[in-house]
């Protein structure tokens, strides 16, 4: 076996070095406390602009997410990947290089990507949503994707560098802003609107035909007063990653000296080129599944409406406000919002294993251009298997406790079982999607970075056709997308795993590496939904108490995962030496036989 303490010292000298499990875990703490800040934006965010507003706040995403991709997501994996591999081969001038050829370059495409929200988010809303009211928070949104080109190109440099620090700090930073600008302007828009109305009977110099329509109207100035929020975290993250750059990277004035001379500007853009349109358009028809959910799933709803407005109704009993039912034009929008609360509880396991994913494309580039065949196996199954241990009992506890964590987050609504319902088969589809992160940077890593986009198509198909015959059944409706969503990703994942041993000449067992990890998420699940039951004895009656239940409940799954990983010993040496004071851990659990 090959030791991983030898692996990491090799070759990783220059800058501030983490191991792929210490920068993973960095990232991944930067990313919890960003989810935490996030949900104290989205929870409070959607008792103020309602369902409707949330729907009005995600088709802003979604068709941004597609655009950002193009801007910003083949950026830092690019720079990345070519940071590492000249790292791992003493390039120091070709390291620097790098940053100086990106960043003009991903400028112009941050100013292009503006441009083209900007002028195509009026037809958009008008053809293919029909829903003009989602034009503001669109617009709101347009300038997140010059900022964030420019970020994109110092978060790559330092990932590349294995300093997962400016990017967990940048992400943080950037959520904070979001959530003092973003909430600060979704309640003004709302009082302003409201106020306006009540004055004038005009909003934004618009005269509503109704009251219903200028409620909707005022829904959707405040969400996009929330998306504002997002454009002004971005910026402020930017500036603080521009800041952080004139500190220095590391490199020192002897290792430049002692390097060869770089490859030239030219050929640096060549190679920028090369590995970020295969990963852009990976990551723009990925996030083309949720443009499809915006577009299609509001369309496919309001045909089901149209043709069996009965059957729809009565799939869900007492859960749809009186005022959507006085107003059916708005009702699929109220229902994609619902699964939209969903998706943002279902994006936090994913959310997770990106930073594996980021963390993962230095360690398996540097294996790689060494071609140590050994080495890189043995970085391989690291990542897949840290993931697993960390991502499925996420995803199997999410399902388990979809109804509780429903409630306590959003409230106790008539709509909560709607979203509840989609969560509890997002929270099993959340463990593929999240193993598809890390498979897709490896194979990023190992020069493949075609074959993600190749899959894509494939797997989006597959979504699209689920979504479409399932979401007109009217007893399914709204959770096709979550069954699609399943589908896609178990597809997704099982075939990047495939290509992936193909094209690293590895061998990566499926078995060895999930089935411990699984079985042990399987009983976590278990255990935190009986411990919820039990607790309900003891705990009801408010929601402090509703609170300590489903924490007890997770404490519960959790200490009974722990128990699972230690009794099969799941859990491998060499992924302990790479945290902090890892060998201790290591000795400590070795004495008791758990290791």
């Amino acid at each position: 076996m090959v030791d991983v303490r030898k692996q990491h010292r090799a070759g990783d000298r220059g800058g501030n070095r983490q191991s792929f499990l210490y920068g993973a875990l960095l990232l991944t703490a930067g990313m919890a406390v960003v989810k935490v800040i996030g949900a104290l934006f989205k929870v409070p965010l959607q008792r103020v602009v309602g369902e409707y507003g949330m729907g009005v706040f995600h088709v802003a995403y979604s068709f941004y997410g597609p655009v950002f991709s193009l801007a910003t997501a083949g950026f830092p994996v690019a720079v990345s990947r070519l940071v590492s591999e000249s790292a791992s081969l003493g390039r120091w001038n070709d390291v620097r290089l790098v940053r100086r050829a990106a960043m003009p370059l991903f400028l112009g495409v941050g100013v292009g990507g503006m441009a083209l929200i900007t002028l195509a988010a009026p037809w958009y809303c008008r053809t293919v949503i029909g829903d003009p009211n989602a034009l503001y928070a669109m617009v709101a949104l347009a300038p997140a994707i010059l900022f964030a080109c420019v970020g994109a190109v110092y978060r790559g440099y330092y990932e590349g560098l294995r300093d997962m620090a400016p990017t967990a700090v940048s992400q943080i930073v950037e959520a904070l802003v979001k959530l003092v600008v973003g909430l600060g302007g979704a309640l003004a828009a709302a009082q302003l609107g409201e106020a306006a109305y009540a004055r004038t009977g005009r909003v934004l110099g618009l005269a509503p035909a109704s009251p219903g329509d200028a409620s909707l109207l005022v829904l959707s100035l405040a969400a996009a007063g929330g998306v504002a929020g997002v454009a002004c975290g971005a910026g402020v993250s930017t500036l603080y990653l521009w800041l952080r750059g004139r500190r220095g990277d590391g490199i020192t004035l002897a290792m430049l000296r002692g390097a060869p001379r770089p490859a030239g500007k030219k050929a640096a853009r060549r190679r920028l080129w090369k590995i970020t349109l295969p990963v852009a358009a990976g990551s723009i028809l990925l996030n083309a599944a949720g443009l499809v959910d915006a577009a299609f799933l509001q369309g496919r709803l309001a045909a089901l409406l149209e043709r069996d407005p009965q059957g729809l109704l009565a799939a869900c009993p007492g859960m749809i406000p009186e005022a959507y039912l006085r107003q059916p034009q708005a009702l699929p929008t109220f229902l994609y919002g619902c699964y939209t609360m969903a998706l943002t509880l279902y994006l936090l396991v994913p959310a997770i294993t990106q930073a594996f994913g980021v963390s993962a494309l230095p360690a398996v580039t540097q294996a790689w251009a060494r071609g140590n065949k050994g080495e890189l196996a043995a970085r391989m199954a690291s990542v897949l298997r840290v993931t697993a241990l960390f991502c499925f009992p996420a995803g199997v506890g999410l399902s388990a406790l979809a109804g509780p964590v429903t409630r306590l987050l959003y409230g106790d609504s008539q709509s909560w079982p709607i979203t509840a319902r989609a969560l509890g088969l997002l929270g099993l589809a959340s463990l593929a999607a999240a193993m598809s992160t890390p498979l897709s940077s490896m194979l990023q890593a190992v020069g493949r970075a075609d074959l993600p986009v190749k899959l894509l198509p494939a797997a989006l198909a597959i979504k699209l056709g689920v979504n479409w015959w399932l979401c007109a059944i009217p007893q399914v409706n709204i959770l096709g997308a979550a069954a699609g969503t399943l589908c896609c990703y178990l597809f997704l994942t099982a075939a990047q795993l495939w290509c992936l041993r193909r094209a690293a000449g590895v061998e990566l067992s499926p078995v060895k590496l999930f089935a411990k990890p699984l079985a042990s998420a399987l009983v976590c699940g278990c255990a935190a939904r009986l411990a919820y039951g039990l607790l309900g004895r003891v705990l009801s009656g408010s929601s402090w108490a509703e609170g300590l239940r489903v924490g007890g409940s997770v404490a519960a799954g959790a200490l009974v995962y722990l128990a699972g990983l230690l009794i099969l010993r799941s859990i491998a040496k060499n992924d302990l030496f790479m945290l902090p004071q890892g060998q201790k851990i290591a000795k400590m659990l070795e004495k008791q036989g758990w290791i």
